[in-house]
């Protein structure tokens, strides 16, 4: 059966939805405090394959806790919430949710686009990912260029890692910021260009398929 951490104080919302997708064939886990949610991230929460998640908690609000989740997982996270802002919904996203739901919503709806990206994301969570000439293990992170084996540090493998599995995306610095350092990182964007120029290095050969986008970002292609 498949599992989805549900962070709301609504006992209401938190019955109905598990009640409909436990017909589905999926377990809803329920949190109802910030604080708790906060101690289950910390843990880890790999047996989840979706995170659904509220604004208004008490303890730790849903942007906190997002913020805090993008630093240990790529777990997919929709936001379920009332606060309909457009400030609000671009916050979500610039925290790296992968969609945001305002209430009322249907719960058919909602149903599908949890299974649409847990499918997704199951595509994406292989042990290897791998371009042209550049692979990785994720589970032993270990890097290979050329067939070689080569040493990274964390941050250029979570780099790398993350242009992986964007290939053909332009993904610019601010993006890389928020996913690798951080959404509370307050240094300069360019510390990603100092990153991105050893991590070419460490590539040797392979490292040109990292392209470099005047203005924008980086292209990982083939």
């Amino acid at each position: 059966m498949k599992r989805i951490l549900l962070i709301e104080d609504d006992p209401g919302i938190c019955e109905v939805i598990a009640d409909y997708f436990a017909d589905k064939g999926t377990e809803v886990y329920a949190v109802c405090d910030g604080e708790k949610a906060s101690e289950l991230i910390e843990s880890g929460i790999d047996g989840f394959g979706l995170v659904l998640l509220d604004v208004m908690i008490p303890g730790k609000d849903g942007f906190t806790l997002c913020r805090q989740l993008r630093k240990k997982s790529d777990t997919p996270v929709i936001f379920i919430t009332a606060r309909g802002r457009e400030e609000d919904i671009l916050t979500g996203y610039d925290l790296g949710c992968d969609d945001y739901i305002v209430k009322p919503f249907m719960l058919s709806a909602l149903y599908r686009k949890c299974e649409a990206l847990m499918k997704r994301a199951g595509t994406l969570t292989g042990t290897t990912l791998e371009c042209g000439r550049i692979k990785i293990d994720t589970r032993s992170l270990q890097c290979f260029a050329d067939g070689k084996e080569i040493e990274l540090p964390p941050k250029e493998f979570a780099i790398l890692r993350f242009l992986l599995e964007h290939v053909n995306w332009a993904v610019d610095r601010e993006t890389l910021l928020s996913r690798v350092w951080g959404y509370d990182y307050f240094g300069s964007d360019r510390v990603v260009d100092t990153h991105i120029k050893k991590l070419r290095k460490a590539l040797g050969s392979a490292g040109s398929q990292i392209h470099t986008l005047v203005g924008r970002g980086y292209k990982l292609t083939e």
